[in-house]
């Protein structure tokens, strides 16, 4: 069983001058649950080598048991520090894919012809996609082999307006998930703010927050079995 994991390598958080990348809670607690179950991970971003972290993942609020294990794991901290380029990835080395969120990807991997390619050359071949939190943007201009926004038509969720607010930067991000979903012919979701909510259709898994993101990889396996 090898997943591919992809994650960010933006770090500006629009022109506020903060640093901004993935969210700590979204990668480590994915990894420790495809790792217990025997995955073979890799990980890439659209640079290559080491990806930015936002630096408010890691403060003591936000620290879980799993964040603290990839802390203290140096083959994880290794793996992090030499991800693949995303450019070079082959589909069919792997049997799924899966996006960990924070802010980053809105800006890079939402854009990135790479991953848009990746995403629709994997649903294509009939392997599970899942993207948690601010992940599901990465599906803003993935297609349908029939020209249709992938997620027209399909159960999503992703990162609430609410919670977006709640954390003072709807007007920050490029574009705020749960709006694009919706605009795209999403049939958005989602649960109480905070709390683990996770939307499986077909192929593709969605979490709608860091509290998800170990729902979401447990999803995501449930498709490889």
């Amino acid at each position: 069983m090898k997943i591919l994991v992809v994650l960010t390598s933006h770090d500006q958080l629009g022109d506020t001058g903060e640093k901004t990348g993935f969210w700590l809670e979204e990668l480590a607690a994915p990894y420790y649950r495809f790792v217990d179950a025997g995955a073979e991970l890799t990980l890439v971003s659209p640079k290559g080598g080491q990806p930015p972290l936002d630096p408010k993942s890691n403060l003591p609020d936000f620290q879980t048991d799993a964040t603290r294990r990839f802390e203290a794991d140096p083959l994880a901290a290794r793996a992090l520090a030499h991800t693949g380029r995303l450019a070079e990835v082959d589909i069919a080395r792997f049997d799924a894919v899966f996006y960990p969120g924070g802010h980053g990807p809105l800006w890079d991997l939402a854009e990135d012809a790479d991953s848009i390619r990746l995403i629709e050359h994997a649903l294509q071949a009939g392997k599970p996609v899942a993207a948690v939190c601010h992940a599901p943007g990465v599906l803003r201009h993935v297609k349908q082999a029939d020209g249709r926004a992938l997620v027209a038509g399909r159960q999503v969720t992703g990162f609430s307006n609410s919670e977006e607010e709640a954390v003072g930067l709807t007007g920050i991000v490029p574009f705020l998930v749960e709006d694009m979903l919706k605009a795209q012919g999403g049939d958005y979701s989602k649960g109480p703010d905070w709390q683990a909510y996770v939307v499986v259709d077909g192929l593709l898994v969605t979490g709608q927050n860091p509290g998800s993101s170990e729902a979401t990889a447990e999803a995501l396996l449930d498709q490889l079995v």
